[in-house]
């Protein structure tokens, strides 16, 4: 559901064709159909082809992986690892056969980890394997702060980093409404909350849906390759690979990124307060430990 969101959303934007690609026989034909079918209304005129081969895809600029088993309700993304291991490193083989070339976005779960899969299967630099998240975590934080502060979320400004689990750091000391710092609209313990609350975030919708969720996930897959095909060079967090950056080696975490053409053109430091740095330390070694898990099941 999150790959063909993001399809359709890639599709509006009417700049370049779409693949999609799924095991199930039919499935990717009668999506590309639908969004085809909608163009006339919506006013695109975009090439949306599905199949079941990866040739269909040779060529690609960026490949979106949304492949894996999804959440249940009562299950962490951990405990999807080594499932979603396989999976990915088999996706990520076969597109890149067909795209060497390609920016690889990765947004299967558990995310932090799934990116060192593609990365080591692709052998790709930093730069053209990343995940979305951040975005993501970041979106849902804006609309609960719009929420609760009877706002437009368009302008809240907010950021979101670490790993993609219940660690992830919301940097509070960063968060704005109409550039009004967000402790001075709400009062600590209330920031406490929506801070918990997107850290649960995905994990709310799954027990609603019974399933994770699409269509934010989609959205802000979208926005990630907007930035790269349009060269947008937007500043964006996203799971990046770090070496040194924020004191963390070897790891992927959700930073503030630069994204254009190239992929990642640049990874922003912010200057966190001490209690921000420390939460960020605790997440990456969250993200160390599913690491950990993943490197004995390959």
């Amino acid at each position: 559901m999150v790959g063909r969101t993001v399809a359709q959303e890639v599709a509006r934007r009417d700049y370049a064709d779409v693949g999609i690609v799924d095991i199930v026989e039919n499935l990717p034909q009668g999506i590309a159909l639908d969004i085809n079918q909608a163009g006339p209304v919506l006013g695109y005129e975009t090439n949306v082809t599905g199949s079941n081969v990866y040739e269909e895809t040779a060529g690609s600029d960026v490949v979106v992986i949304t492949a894996g088993v999804p959440r249940k309700p009562g299950m962490s993304r951990d405990d999807l690892v080594t499932t979603n291991e396989k999976i990915v490193g088999s996706v990520t083989e076969q597109a890149i056969a067909h795209s060497p070339d390609s920016i690889l976005i990765v947004v299967s779960n558990p995310l932090d980890a799934m990116c060192h899969v593609a990365k080591n299967v692709s052998s790709f630099p930093r730069e053209r394997v990343f995940g979305q998240a951040g975005i993501l975590d970041t979106a849902r934080f804006r609309t609960f702060i719009a929420q609760e502060t009877g706002t437009s979320g368009k302008d809240v400004q907010a950021l979101v980093l670490g790993g993609h689990g219940d660690q992830m750091v919301s940097i509070v000391s960063a968060t704005t409404v109409g550039g009004v710092p967000l402790a001075k609209l709400v009062a600590g313990d209330r920031i406490d909350e929506l801070v918990e609350r997107t850290a649960k975030g995905g994990g709310e919708v799954v027990q609603l849906l019974g399933t994770s969720a699409w269509y934010a996930p989609g959205a802000a897959t979208a926005q990630m390759v907007h930035a790269v095909m349009l060269d947008e060079k937007r500043v964006l967090p996203c799971t990046a690979y770090l070496e040194g950056e924020y004191g963390i080696d070897g790891l992927y975490m959700g930073v503030p990124v630069k994204l254009g053409t190239g992929g990642i053109e640049g990874i922003v430091e912010l200057d966190l307060t001490k209690d921000e740095q420390t939460m960020l330390q605790e997440s990456a070694g969250a993200v160390r430990e599913v690491v950990a898990v993943l490197d004995q099941s390959g």
